[in-house]
């Protein structure tokens, strides 16, 4: 059984000066509903006190859900409860149910955070992994079908249920040490999203990055700092798709989803960066895509488990976002990197990067198949053959020639070009075609 710590701590951990108003107030129930200021924001939480979830317990989380979408403010849930009631019998299905309904017609208005500090298994599991962020305690147990009972026999996998096992499938966004440090991190996101669809994201005071942009030295998390107001950076889902960085940050004192991308392109980086990317459209956050990558895995295992459809599901997900897009090339944008990711509003290619239709080398062995065959030393004749195309023809100046991009800037120009290309940007407007919805690979 997982540790917790008790609703009130939590809640007062949660608010600003832990004061809070009461909602709904019902001393026998199992859930604390509540409404105060975190981090200066209006927002609404649930609070979950260990026991089990009656009828009137998910009446209650609907009603907050709902009073959430109405009012237009952020609304966190604080999971930590043994299950339903048995002995209501279908009413605690109802329950779970209609508490899934509100979720789901919640998603993309106002921001839904789930924090899980306890016990958090079945349809509360649900919910929790349909928020839009999911934090979760190391004391936490999050689960679909309970891994602790003779039931799971035969079907048992190790660290099931845990916050270690949540964050390498994807499901925790972030995970922490504990539920006090749960709440700090719930009320720290709730000040970097917006209120809701409608409402601009916070303005905070600028700071200098605590890096420089270094090509010769490439690393991702490197780059994110270089960029990036210094100490703004939250991490979401560090411990799934980890050749991809996706976080929340300010640049020049602005919000922005920051997507950072090293090595290949996995099926796990992937989903990750569409998720990501999702929820920042839904609130209208700027999107900095940092674009270093050797492209998608190419690997039979990889079409197998369906990384051809997660690949289109990305560049479905970028093409159909409607909020503010940046690209930042630094490396390599090849092929259908760049179709995927790169292709945004604005692109920045930073000098000495590639941004080619096919791999240098692969293309000039196609372009000079004949003279590479006349040749003594054709591995070291297409490495030449292949650094002067890439010089000539897929260097920075020449993308923004042919279009590709739409400024070629050397490596501590990148930070200043940026805040002006989100700034240019800050008050594009888009229209989408009428339609119920898109089918992006799902």
């Amino acid at each position: 059984m997982a540790k917790a710590t008790s609703g009130k701590e939590v809640l007062a951990k949660f608010f600003d000066e832990g004061a809070y108003q009461t909602l709904y107030a019902d001393a026998n129930s199992a859930v604390t509903a509540a409404f105060g200021s975190a981090n200066g924001t209006p927002v609404y939480a649930v609070c979950q006190n260990g026991a089990a979830m009656c009828a009137k317990d998910t009446e209650k989380v609907v009603k907050v859900l709902d009073m959430a979408g109405k009012t237009g403010n952020p609304v966190v849930t604080f999971y930590n409860s043994i299950g339903s009631k048995l002995e209501e019998g279908l009413a605690a299905l109802a329950g779970s149910a209609n508490v899934a309904a509100a979720v789901a017609r919640l998603s993309g208005v106002v921001p839904q955070i789930a924090v899980v500090t306890g016990v958090c298994g079945a349809g509360s599991a649900l919910a929790a992994a349909g928020a839009d962020i999911c934090v979760m305690s190391k004391e936490g147990e999050l689960f679909l079908t309970a891994p602790f009972t003779s039931a799971a026999a035969g079907d048992k996998v190790e660290n099931a249920g845990s916050a270690e096992y949540a964050a390498k499938a994807g499901v925790a966004t972030i995970v922490v040490d504990n539920a006090e440090e749960a709440a700090v991190k719930a009320a720290e996101l709730v000040a970097l999203l917006p209120a809701n669809n409608l409402a601009g994201a916070a303005v905070f005071e600028s700071a200098a990055p605590t890096g420089a942009l270094n090509l010769a030295k490439y690393a991702a998390a490197d780059a994110v700092k270089a960029l990036v107001d210094a100490d703004s950076a939250v991490e979401l889902y560090a411990g799934f798709g980890k050749n991809v960085i996706t976080a929340l940050a300010t640049v020049g004192g602005s919000v922005v989803g920051i997507v950072a991308t090293e090595k290949a392109l996995c099926r796990e980086c992937v989903s990750k960066t569409a998720r990501f990317v999702r929820l920042c459209d839904a609130f209208s956050i700027p999107v900095v895509t940092v674009v270093n990558t050797d492209g998608f895995v190419a690997s039979s295992s990889e079409e197998e488990a369906g990384g051809l459809r997660e690949a289109a599901r990305l560049t479905g997900t970028y093409a159909d976002a409607t909020t503010a897009k940046v690209a930042v090339v630094t490396g390599s944008a090849v092929g259908t990197a760049y179709t995927a990711l790169a292709n945004a509003d604005l692109t920045i290619a930073v000098e000495g990067c590639t941004i080619s239709a096919l791999d240098p080398k692969a293309a000039v062995t196609v372009l000079y198949k004949d003279e590479l065959e006349k040749g003594n030393n054709i591995a070291g004749d297409t490495q030449k053959l292949a650094a002067k195309y890439a010089a000539e023809v897929c260097s920075a100046s020449s993308a923004v020639e042919a279009g590709l991009a739409d400024f070629a800037v050397d490596a501590a120009s990148v930070r200043a070009t940026l805040v002006g290309a989100l700034d240019m940007l800050s008050t594009k407007r888009t229209q989408r075609m009428p339609k119920k919805h898109g089918n992006m690979s799902l």
